[in-house]
């Protein structure tokens, strides 16, 4: 005599089953991949400066920064590269914003070098003397502390007005240098000791704010080390160009920046 009750429950499992492989690879289902409108806003650290070759835009954008590898690897459904070389946080609130809007759902941003001097101090530091480099280093500080956390906060709410949807990811910078031996021509260890302390200062401030903010800050540090400027295997620029120095070559965007972005959107 079979049994009705076994079989009944079997084709019920079966049934079952089978709707849910229906849900998992039939398209239109929830499976379906996600709508990623990818806006990329910020600095020189954001527009590529230092990997080349770069647009006609005036903004110094390549395609070997971290922002076009990310879009090219994930397939976003669209992406607007607004980040331009030199630029502070009032040009972001000015002109790059206008690329965001209601149906923005990511944006990523590197902001805050330039408006703390770092051209300057860079420039101060390298070609200037030990009191020279110390002075600019700490008016640089002073202004991070000071006056910095007042603009992040007013850029990331002109972002967050204009893309109230969508993730905002703030990437800080990276230590530009090796504290070890790098030859007679090189910046002093005192001088690379106490520009990377900056760099620990502005990295903290920028995280503080960007949390106060409801975003999701990417410390870069970590991904730069042993990658410093008189590291054995650099991914900072030195002197080798006017425009490009100190910033990152094409691997420190790819090695560097592009997993720190990964490492917080998979």
């Amino acid at each position: 005599m079979p049994h009705r009750p076994l079989a009944r429950a079997l084709a019920a499992l079966v049934a079952l089953f089978t709707a849910a492989l229906g849900a998992v690879f039939l398209p239109g289902t929830a499976q379906a991949a996600a709508t990623v409108n990818y806006v990329a806003l910020g600095d020189s650290y954001s527009s590529g400066v230092g990997a080349g070759p770069y647009d006609w835009s005036g903004c110094l954008r390549s395609q070997k920064s971290y922002a076009p590898l990310w879009a090219a690897a994930h397939s976003v459904t669209s992406f607007r590269f607004a980040a331009c070389g030199g630029a502070v946080t009032a040009d972001v609130i000015d002109d790059q914003v206008a690329a965001l809007s209601s149906t923005t759902t990511m944006v990523t941003i590197t902001i805050g070098g330039n408006d703390a001097g770092f051209a300057d101090v860079i420039t101060s530091c390298r070609f200037g003397s030990t009191s020279t480099c110390t002075d600019a280093v700490n008016d640089a500080k002073a202004f991070a502390a000071a006056t910095l956390p007042g603009r992040l906060d007013a850029t990331y709410a002109a972002i967050r007005q204009r893309a109230p949807n969508a993730r905002l990811i703030v990437l800080g910078y990276p230590r530009l240098f090796e504290t070890t031996s790098c030859g007679w021509l090189a910046m002093s260890v005192y001088k690379r000791t106490i520009l990377n302390e900056a760099a620990d200062l502005l990295a903290t401030v920028i995280a503080g704010r960007a949390g106060a903010a409801g975003a999701t800050f990417v410390d870069t540090r970590p991904y730069f080390a042993g990658h410093g400027v008189c590291g054995a295997d650099p991914w900072i620029r030195d002197v080798s160009g006017v425009i490009e120095a100190y910033h990152p070559d094409a691997d420190g965007y790819r090695y560097g920046y592009l997993p720190a972005l990964t490492s917080v959107t998979g």
